[in-house]
């Protein structure tokens, strides 16, 4: 962490934050809830300058300080939920991580039955700053719709639309030329990601939502990661791609080790044939005009 002025500090809620606490608004409510405490006594307001988070419990647990910022891409699979702890005994996506990954922050939310990206992190404020709408970063989505639909609600929706008095900024809608019988495939991108916003956009357009996949968010894509499985963001990506986030909070992440072993390259790919010795190269053929 980068030391900070002690007349200034910064506010406690971003710090518990950036150490994976939870994200900006999380620390607020657990702040309301009197469960942060610096030795011993009880933190009532969220804007408390702190150095350091030495002295500081969450609900009886010691916060350690923030770890270097890391980001995964987890393929979410329908039926689990993205919360800690559902009262009805629901599957959630933390239950079924792998144990070597800390204690992570879902970027944003994909309900019980979308699948797709989800970002990961161990950085509360990274998760925040992802999710603002301000970063100008899309998130793409496969839909598969049933119904006949409404082209110029269609139209309506991709110039921004207002649905039961909430506003929906405009969308980018690209229709597949194929069919699967009475289904519809398409690609959809938003920039916001409203609660359920693209089931609700396309049930204004008249059509139903049969399946929801989230094949990328800004510049990190799904691309073949499996069901159930999280990737790690190398930290070049990370830094190159969430820069402004770090010069944000005065943190610069470290250069990655390079070395002289070429990178690895995914699915089988192809072996070219080496030359033969001795054989003259073939003469070009003219290809004559068919119009001539």
């Amino acid at each position: 962490m980068v030391e900070k002025d002690i007349n200034t500090g910064e506010r406690i809620a971003k710090v518990l934050a950036r150490a994976g606490i939870g994200s900006r608004r999380a620390v607020e409510r657990m702040i309301e809830a009197r469960m942060v405490k610096i030795n011993g006594q009880v933190v009532d307001n969220p804007a408390t300058l702190i150095t350091s988070v030495e002295g500081i419990t969450v609900d009886g647990q010691k916060v350690n300080e923030p770890e270097e910022t890391r980001l995964w891409i987890y393929h979410k699979p329908t039926g689990r939920l993205t919360t800690y702890h559902d009262p009805e005994g629901r599957p959630t996506i933390f239950e079924a991580l792998p144990a070597n990954i800390p204690r992570v922050i879902s970027v944003g939310r994909l309900d019980l039955n979308t699948e797709g990206l989800l970002l990961l992190t161990n950085d509360g404020g990274l998760a925040r700053w992802l999710e603002l709408p301000s970063t100008g970063w899309i998130r793409t989505y496969r839909v598969r719709v049933n119904g006949r639909f409404h082209h110029k609600r269609l139209e309506e929706i991709s110039k921004g639309v207002t649905i039961d008095g909430v506003n929906y900024r405009s969308v980018d809608i690209k229709l597949d030329e194929r069919k699967e019988g009475v289904n519809q495939w398409m690609t959809i991108g938003i920039s916001e990601g409203k609660n359920r916003e693209v089931r609700k956009l396309l049930e204004y357009a008249g059509m139903t939502v049969t399946r929801l996949i989230r094949i990328s968010y800004g510049p990190f894509e799904l691309g073949k990661l499996q069901r159930g499985s999280v990737e790690e963001i190398t930290p070049r990506l990370l830094k190159n791609n969430c820069n402004n986030y770090f010069k944000e909070i005065g943190i610069s992440l470290p250069e990655p080790e390079v070395t002289g072993n070429k990178p690895k390259t995914r699915g089988k790919g192809w072996a070219k044939s080496k030359p033969k010795k001795n054989v003259k190269p073939k003469r070009k053929k003219q290809i004559r005009s068919k119009n001539k």
